[in-house]
């Protein structure tokens, strides 16, 4: 009864603060997140200092209380948090840095910043599409997916991380979260990842997390930050061991750049490309097996297709990726934002926040 009726009160705390935070804000054009400058120049644990000055702290920490209450197993607090303390003897760097930095600003425990960091790392539910025009030009769009889309559709951002006074990547991520799952690096590729269930997501996930693995989306950004085209992101991508299994959606720049790799936790276990010249201009991946049937429950794959084939190769651009995104149930309740991008045309990258009424 006492756990129940705090839980409670949490939620009607967390609806409070929302529905103030939404009536205190300014309405954002066109539904589109917050644009935000990170600087990889600072040092890693205050780096986001200047985006948290945007959005109101008691907001902040109730939503990552309600999310890692509603989506981390019990048993997992009680592996992480007694060792927060050497967290970041596992953890690499900029990671550590940064959410030791997002846990002090916010008044939460590092235990904590890292169990909201394994919660979005869990759920990711996603629609994902590279495809290739009939003048070789590359477009990559997703749907991301999640419980919790009222909390997580305030906190979505979209970050240029910017080094030297050059934006290095951009990325759409929710605040807190220091990894990502959709991005670009500009002139070079773009990367999104959508989850494979594995089994046993959690046991496996932290033993390979405490082995050193790297969170999925923390290695969306590390490729990101370090790969120098879409070859080498295709290999980082698929070799680098992870804590789960994994889509990850690359496009790049030239014709024929666009992969779908399907990850186990050591290694890949398909490599889809594009094949423009033997008709296959689009590659589309939810989060079941390319190889397999979409379970009927959950068919997202078949209207996307249906989709992309009505629109045509010649009229594949910006605005219809956008449509096909938006038809349902690719666009679902669970959606909290779309983003469409080209690595070849760095400043159309653009992200909207979806509402399904």
């Amino acid at each position: 009864m006492g756990w129940a009726a705090s839980r409670g009160s949490r939620l009607w705390g967390l609806l409070g603060l929302l529905c103030g935070a939404v009536a205190a804000a300014p309405a954002p054009p066109a539904s589109t997140p917050l644009l935000c400058n990170v600087s990889l120049d600072s040092p890693a644990e205050e780096r986001w200092l200047p985006v948290l000055r945007h959005f109101d702290p008691a907001f902040l920490r109730a939503a990552v209380a309600w999310v890692i209450d509603e989506s981390v197993p019990k048993w997992v607090h009680e592996v992480i948090r007694p060792i927060a303390a050497e967290l970041e003897f596992f953890m690499p760097q900029p990671f550590a840095g940064e959410i030791l930095g997002l846990c002090k600003a916010l008044g939460i425990s590092l235990g904590d910043g890292v169990l909201l960091n394994f919660a979005y790392e869990s759920t990711a539910f996603c629609t994902s599409i590279v495809a290739q025009d009939d003048k070789g030009n590359i477009y990559h769009g997703r749907n991301l997916d999640y419980d919790f889309v009222d909390i997580l559709s305030k906190i979505t951002i979209d970050v240029q991380f910017i080094k030297s006074g050059q934006i290095a990547y951009r990325g759409t991520t929710f605040l807190g979260y220091v990894g990502l799952w959709t991005g670009q690096s500009p002139h070079k590729f773009t990367i999104s990842g959508d989850e494979r269930a594995g089994g046993r997501w959690w046991e496996n996930a932290i033993a390979a997390f405490l082995n050193r693995n790297y969170p999925v989306s923390w290695l969306v950004r590390d490729t990101l930050s370090k790969a120098e085209d879409f070859q080498s992101a295709v290999l980082r991508l698929a070799g680098t061991p992870i804590i789960a299994e994994v889509y990850y959606i690359v496009g790049g720049v030239s014709p024929k750049e666009g992969m779908v790799i399907t990850r186990n936790r050591r290694g890949p276990a398909d490599l889809w490309p594009l094949d423009p010249l033997g008709g296959a201009w689009f590659r589309v991946e939810t989060n079941y097996d390319h190889w397999t049937t979409p379970p009927p429950f959950d068919d997202r794959r078949t209207p996307a297709i249906k989709a992309l084939n009505a629109t045509g190769q010649q009229n594949i651009n910006f605005d219809t990726l956008f449509k096909v995104l938006s038809v349902k149930p690719v666009l679902n309740n669970n959606t909290v934002y779309t983003t469409v991008m080209s690595a070849a045309l760095p400043d159309k990258y653009q992200t909207w926040i979806r509402t399904v009424k």
